[in-house]
């Protein structure tokens, strides 16, 4: 297939477009300057220059491509909506990446119990209804004749196969551990997180584009743990003897700012993939978050 990909140059993205390419497909990718376009090409990507406002750009590459990847922005529906229109009654792949946040409240670095799979009902924090309704009407946009699919990931990790090679939350609290010499949690850092290697992330793009019906979610997870846990093993990485530290969401949010100290280190988000292993035989083997951290695989982050 010739896959039209937004945020092939990003962690997520680059990832997925490496994989597609080891699966036979070529990818184009969308990009907002000559340097991520070079960079583009040293991957293997044709680059698309515009931005996720750019819909004619958008609509142009969606269209002549065999299948389209949105990897740039869970939250952007105009991109969504200009990429949507250009496949109607194509029955082309349409795979967008959403998050599990949408299941998160921020619950101040404090556990919840509640997991969800892809059956399970939710109300998403206020934070998270916008994400959540565009989630909707791109499954719904299966009844235009697009073979819509959501991936929602969990916390992700794992050294990236494209131009940015590195993932968010974890390099966020190794950063926090390096500024004051001890790693840090919100609250007790009892929240819970499921997680998932970006190599099994990958497979799962990559199942979901030959095997996902129209209109599909999956959550995307192999495994949880606790904030204080990663910061256990960061301690540990670090040579650290000791445990980590509490701090309030203030001084979070002073370090990541506000809306990820809520929504992203100081949530719990907990999830099952059921649904992607019963239906596309997806079979997670990467290594855990905490034998990545723990080994040094984040040492040089």
């Amino acid at each position: 297939m010739n896959i039209f990909m937004t945020g092939a140059t990003g962690y997520i993205g680059g990832s997925v477009a490496a994989a597609m390419m080891d699966g036979g497909h070529t990818v184009s990718g969308l990009v907002r300057s000559e340097e991520r376009a070079a960079q583009a090409q040293e991957h293997g990507i044709t680059p698309v220059l515009g931005s996720l406002d750019d819909d004619g750009v958008l609509a142009e590459a969606a269209g002549k491509a065999d299948a389209v990847i949105n990897c740039a922005n869970s939250d952007h529906r105009g991109a969504a909506e200009a990429m949507l229109g250009a496949l109607d009654g194509t029955d082309k792949p349409f795979l967008h990446t959403s998050g599990t946040s949408i299941v998160g409240w921020p619950d101040q670095g404090e556990l919840r119990d509640a997991v969800f799979d892809e059956d399970a009902t939710f109300e998403p924090s206020p934070g998270r209804v916008e994400r959540v309704r565009l989630n909707d009407d791109i499954i719904g946009a299966a009844n235009r004749g697009i073979r819509t699919v959501i991936l929602c990931p969990s916390l992700i990790y794992g050294e990236g196969r494209g131009v940015h090679r590195d993932s968010i939350q974890v390099p966020w609290l190794i950063d926090v551990a390096t500024k004051f010499g001890i790693a840090k949690h919100i609250g007790s850092g009892g929240n819970i997180w499921s997680n998932v290697h970006i190599d099994d992330l990958a497979e799962l793009f990559r199942l979901a584009l030959v095997k996902a019906p129209p209109g599909s979610f999956y959550f995307a997870e192999n495994g949880e743990n606790s904030m204080r846990e990663l910061c256990e093993a960061i301690n540990t990485m670090i040579g650290v003897d000791g445990p980590p530290q509490s701090m309030t969401i203030a001084e979070a949010a002073e370090e990541w700012g506000e809306g990820p100290a809520n929504h992203t280190m100081g949530s719990n988000s907990r999830v099952r993939a059921k649904r992607a292993r019963e239906q596309l035989d997806w079979a997670p083997g990467a290594p855990s978050l905490i034998e990545e951290i723990t080994t040094g695989c984040y040492a040089a982050s």
